[in-house]
């Protein structure tokens, strides 16, 4: 069993890891990129949707929606360029959990695409962008405090249990 789980679910295989992140970041990056630039351009419009943020009992219904409307856009953009991914998982992160509790009630079906954007938001905000990212680019092996982490957690070369022994290299 565990040699069939090491074979199918290996943690930090190297890049499969950052491909997947980098599909996930762009997949929400457009949702929540689309969702804020509709309320800021209109549809539907900052009014509107400021109205909706009132009736929740926000005090100050504008300011909260263009808090919203902008950290929908922003963090999306942020999420698909793979720049300042955790700080935008976790403003998006309270987005999606206000929409689906205060606006969705936790009821399921109708907040199923909330909640699967909150988990989405909270795993970026604890994975990080991953290598396939402008910050990683930018930054290089100075991301991590001076080393490049790759599969578990460093230990490339000297994996022990992780991934059968198998070291997987990063080229960059």
């Amino acid at each position: 069993m565990k040699t069939l789980l090491c074979k199918t679910d290996c943690v930090g295989q190297g890049w499969h890891v950052d491909k997947a992140l980098l599909a996930i970041r762009i997949v929400a990056g457009i949702i929540f990129v689309m969702h804020g630039w509709g309320k800021l351009t209109g549809n539907p419009s900052l009014d509107m949707f400021s109205g909706m943020v009132g009736g929740l009992g926000f005090p100050m219904p504008m300011f909260f929606a263009w808090v919203v409307a902008l950290t929908e856009f922003l963090g999306g953009i942020a999420l698909l360029l793979g720049i300042f991914v955790r700080p935008a998982g976790v403003l998006l992160s309270i987005v999606m959990l206000v929409a689906l509790g205060m606006v969705k009630k936790f009821s399921f079906p109708l907040g199923d695409v909330d909640f699967a954007l909150l988990g989405i938001a909270v795993a970026l905000a604890i994975a990080g962008p991953g290598h396939l990212s402008v910050a990683h680019k930018m930054m290089g092996k100075d991301c991590c405090g001076g080393k490049d982490e790759g599969c578990c957690g460093g230990k490339d070369k000297d994996m022990g249990e992780c991934c059968g022994g198998k070291g997987h290299d990063h080229k960059h």
